[in-house]
């Protein structure tokens, strides 16, 4: 029988679930159209223009000059119709049928009734509206804003005084923290505050408003500015109950970020300040609060001793009072597992609510933990945890009677889960699946009702910040109404000061920019010619590197004659190479020579190399007899280290008689070119045939002939522009070719 009840429970719950997950799509599929509509002043009839028109979580557009729109919704949308110029409208969508909206701005009526009043008259208005604020702030947050807006307004042509400013400010900040819009009411307290020390007043109205700013900021989890308002309280010169409250503020604090060490001392303090002064609410508050920190740090024993207390003097305030204490000294026996003493409570609680006959007043809130459905629920639930769910099913079905009564979906939801297992343990499936049923039901109607709540809540918020946003416009107004006469004062000998300020200042800059002018030109000068003397001097060094680098070489040549003992032959390479030193050292100073000069010197030179190694190589050195040598000028000893390395590295290690070439081609009237090849062994054999002490040796003539080149294009912008081509292979020969390419200008 128990399956057969379980079998038909599964079925109903997936045939539920069906149908719920279609009806979602059904609801999330609606058909999306284009709505019209019209915008009209309510009096008379004219259109509106530039009204904000919105879907609620969709589209948005704007009303044009005639006052029309049209926007994509659905039917059961909200359209929301909103401007600074009159009252939100919210309106629900019934059909695809063009729509009119009419519009009027309740709050310009009373408005109208303050013009042409006098002071006195604006005065009494202020404090009227203000005092129509306070009568609205817990019923109604958008209307009480209002009327602070109609107040400040009121007063905004004769200039606000800052009193009047931080009565304002500080009825906005208790509206907003009472919404609990705690950072809005951190701002207005702090505006409030601010136009009190313009005062320069310090007393008993700047200490409370700096309580409530430190109780914003501890409801809106700004934990450390909250203490440090507490703790410079406690250094000012305060009255007992403030101090009661700021010892108690401060315990608060601390409870929330779970301190009970630092919660539990400050709630000591301000209770033996309330028993020294007698401030006995604030003795029942304490001593409740203190029970509630021991509780929260796991002392049991010491905490009920102080809800002892807190209980025995809420009796003696008031039945509202004690019913409260009641129902959180419960909540902390619930806390110790001790079941018949939160019953026993819990049912002397129900007795004096019903007894107050103050159902509707004390539990308007449904939030509110003192409402006979929340009651029978926690009774049933200390059964429950009894292990006697007889005595807990009659309770379950008060609270969702009342929760029905009270159209509190939350409790009855949970009552109705909670009634639905008790029944399945009890083996009673048909019950079970009945409640459990009611359950489903209930959770997909609290779904769309949350769904409400948050959009009604973002909307109220949006509400909130816009009047909040008109408020600060006003203060704007407001202090730029009150340096307007004194801007109007001052504003003549301003000006012709700042007349003479600007001469002064723009003759300054004139002269300064020249100084700078003329500072960059003297620097940049100095810098090109530092750079300059250095390239000469990067010149003269490289040129002083390289000949000694030469004349080592052929004083080699010199000392192997003359270690052969062929003094003729060693005479003669002297001669030789005296004549070709003496060029030499004649174009050492010089950054460019003719090209006939340098032809000179390299022949001089080949000669001389083949003088020592005729076994050797061979060579020939041709120029084209377009090429006016006179016209093209060279650096000097630029070919030589080419040459050098043709023969020392190169021929000098070929076994068979090898061949240097050396050719001056012209390509242009502007260009020549200037190749130097060789068929010796080739670079890669060279380095293999160099002894160990030749590789430690690093040659350093072709990396000066490659910095000579690159200065040197500096320094004249390219005036010698030479381009080295190096190869390896030449039709399939071993050997090595260079290619310069030469400019004349």
């Amino acid at each position: 029988m128990k399956i057969t009840y379980t079998f038909l429970l599964l079925i109903y719950l997936m045939f539920t679930g069906t149908l719920y997950a279609q009806n979602r799509n059904f609801l999330s599929n609606k058909t999306t159209f284009i709505l019209e509509g019209l915008v009209q002043d309510a009096e008379t009839h004219l259109p509106v223009f530039k009204v904000n028109i919105e879907i609620s979580g969709g589209d948005y557009t704007t009303t044009n000059i005639k006052g029309e729109f049209s926007i994509s919704a659905t039917i059961g949308s909200e359209l929301i119709i909103r401007s600074d110029q009159f009252k939100t409208v919210y309106y629900t969508i019934i059909s695809q049928e063009n729509i009119t909206i009419l519009v009027e701005d309740m709050a310009s009526v009373l408005r109208k009734k303050s013009v042409n009043r006098g002071q006195k008259r604006k005065q009494g208005l202020f404090i009227v509206f203000i005092d129509s604020a306070k009568q609205f702030q817990k019923i109604d947050a958008k209307k009480s804003i209002e009327y602070v807006t109609i107040a400040l307004e009121s007063v905004v042509g004769k200039n606000a005084s800052n009193l009047e400013n931080k009565i304002a400010f500080e009825t906005l900040g208790d509206i907003n923290l009472f919404w609990k819009q705690y950072d809005l009411a951190i701002t207005n307290y702090k505006t409030s505050l601010s136009a009190l020390m313009k005062e320069n007043t310090k007393n008993k109205s700047s200490i409370n408003l700096s309580l409530k700013l430190a109780k914003a900021y501890r409801n809106n989890k700004n934990y450390q500015e909250s203490i440090t308002i507490y703790a410079g309280l406690l250094k000012q010169n305060i009255s007992n109950y403030q101090k009661v409250e700021t010892y108690e503020g401060l315990g608060d604090t601390y409870t929330l970020i779970n301190n009970p060490l630092k919660s539990i001392f400050n709630y000591q303090e301000g209770l033996d300040l309330a028993k020294e002064h007698t401030i006995t609410p604030k003795i029942t508050d304490l001593n409740s609060k203190i029970g509630e920190a021991y509780a929260q740090s796991g002392e049991m024993e010491e905490a009920d001793g102080f809800f002892t207390n807190s209980l025995k003097l809420a009796e003696t305030e008031n039945k509202k009072r004690a019913v409260k204490e009641k129902n959180k000294v419960a909540d902390f026996y619930n806390q110790s597992q001790n079941y018949e003493k939160e019953i026993e409570l819990r049912e002397e609680t129900l007795e004096e609510l019903e007894s107050m006959g103050e159902y509707d007043s004390i539990s308007n809130d449904l939030n509110s933990p003192l409402t006979p459905q929340r009651q029978n629920y926690k009774i049933a639930s200390a059964y429950v945890s009894q292990g006697n769910t007889d005595k807990a099913i009659p309770y379950l079905e008060k609270s969702i009677e009342e929760a029905n009564k009270k159209e509190d979906i939350i409790v009855e939801k949970d009552a109705t889960r909670k009634l639905s297992e008790i029944y399945k343990d009890k083996g009673e499936y048909d019950k079970a699946a009945e409640s459990y049923q009611k359950y489903v039901s209930l959770l997909d109607e609290l779904y769309i009702k949350k769904e409400q709540e948050i959009s009604q809540a973002t909307r109220f918020r949006r509400e909130i910040a816009f009047k909040q946003n008109r408020i600060i416009s006003l203060e704007n107004d407001r202090l730029l109404n009150e340096s307007r006469y004194k801007l109007a004062f001052e504003n003549e000998e301003l000006t012709q000061k700042n007349i003479r300020v600007q001469r002064w200042v723009i003759a300054s800059l004139v002269i300064i920019a020249l100084l700078l002018f003329y500072a960059v030109f003297i620097q940049f000068k100095s810098v090109k010619q530092q750079k300059h003397a250095n390239n000469v001097l990067a010149l003269k060094s490289l040129r002083t590197q390289m000949n000694p680098h030469f004349i080592f070489n052929a004083l080699n040549s010199v000392n192997s004659f003359i270690a052969s003992n062929d003094e003729r032959a060693a005479n003669k390479y002297l001669s030789e190479f005296s004549q070709l030193m003496r060029s030499v050292l004649e174009n050492s100073e010089e950054d460019f020579i003719s090209l006939e000069k340098e032809i000179e010197l390299l022949k001089l030179y080949v000669k001389l190399e083949h003088f020592r190694f005729k076994d050797k190589f061979e060579y020939t050195i041709t120029t084209d007899e377009s090429i006016n040598t006179q016209d093209f000028v060279i650096p000097p000893m630029l070919l030589q280290p080419y040459v050098e390395n043709a023969v020392w590295h190169g021929l000098r290690y070929k076994k068979e008689l090898g061949k240097l070439d050396i050719h001056f081609i012209q390509i242009d009237s502007e260009t020549i070119k200037i190749i130097i090849k060789d068929n010796g062994v080739g670079r890669k054999m060279s380095k293999e045939l160099k002894t160990e002490n030749q590789k430690k040796q690093r040659s350093k003539g072709m990396g000066n002939i490659q910095k000579r080149v690159l200065i040197l294009n500096e320094m004249y912008k390219g005036k010698v522009n030479v381009f080295i081509e190096d190869a390896s292979t030449i039709e399939n020969e071993i050997g090595t070719k260079v290619v310069l390419t030469l400019k004349k200008s």
